[in-house]
């Protein structure tokens, strides 16, 4: 995959799990967001910031001008969603619409910001326990799947299965099975505005997977894919009168000004 050059990332965790659960801090002793931009940076190479952020942070580490410095940005989150202040979701929101990437891994499928642009309860269903998870490439050219291995193996992993409550998404690029017989859309693209999000689920705080090379080669590939190279902007519907041509607006039948 041609490396983007000038790419700012940030990487934003919740850092609840790192701070109180005995496993996660043996897993990951720089916490996993931080583990998470370490292997961006490996792989995406001195020409790509990339920041971390967290919920604890003023504004959660998302004010109006640290987004406005972001091109992609990175979601994990689990037992703290509600925690997520609205108006900082509000501003994420509006980011992605305007064209800033995000990246959602793992249970920030029930983050704020994730429900709200997919518009669904984004549920699924779970199993906590020691599955073998194997992620399947469906679609081999995507710039996704650049350079992954087919299947991906996770030794240990928690279950995600079906029924996943989001959209029909634009591209549908794994799909993981699990040793429990059951499977899951595990990598999803959308877009929302003139945003790309891309959601892929592997990735629970009790497991070690954000420290697989195969793993870190599909979230760099994922920052890659998410990220636009032209000025932020929000879609808009505006009305013009040009020489013969007239669009009305129109409410109850009566003419509006």
């Amino acid at each position: 995959m041609t490396q983007a050059r000038g790419i700012r990332v940030l990487v934003w965790g919740e850092n609840h799990h790192e701070k109180h659960d005995e496993v996660p801090r043996r897993l990951y002793p720089d916490s996993m967001h931080e583990t998470i931009a370490a292997g961006l940076r490996s792989l995406l190479g001195p020409d790509i910031v990339v920041d971390t952020a967290t919920l604890d942070d003023p504004e959660h580490g998302l004010s109006a001008e640290r987004l406005e410095q972001t091109d992609v940005l990175f979601w994990w989150g689990h037992v703290r969603h509600d925690a997520v202040d609205d108006a900082v979701v509000e501003r994420v929101h509006r980011a992605v619409l305007a064209g800033m990437g995000l990246v959602v891994l793992h249970s920030g499928h029930f983050s704020k910001i994730f429900i709200r642009l997919m518009g669904t309860t984004c549920s699924l269903r779970w199993r906590q326990g020691d599955d073998r998870e194997l992620v399947w490439t469906v679609s081999p050219t995507h710039p996704i799947a650049a350079g992954v291995p087919h299947p991906i193996v996770i030794p240990a992993q928690e279950m995600y299965g079906e029924f996943f409550d989001v959209p029909a998404p634009d591209e549908l690029v794994f799909v993981s099975s699990f040793s429990g017989g059951e499977v899951f859309r595990s990598g999803m693209t959308f877009s929302r505005g003139r945003g790309r999000i891309f959601y892929f689920s592997p990735g629970d705080q009790d497991y070690p997977v954000y420290h697989q090379p195969e793993i870190q080669r599909v979230l760099a590939n994922a920052a890659g894919w998410a990220f636009q190279d032209r000025p932020r902007d929000l879609p808009h519907l505006a009305m013009h009168r040009t020489g013969e041509f007239d669009t009305p607006r129109e409410w109850n039948g009566e003419a509006l000004a």
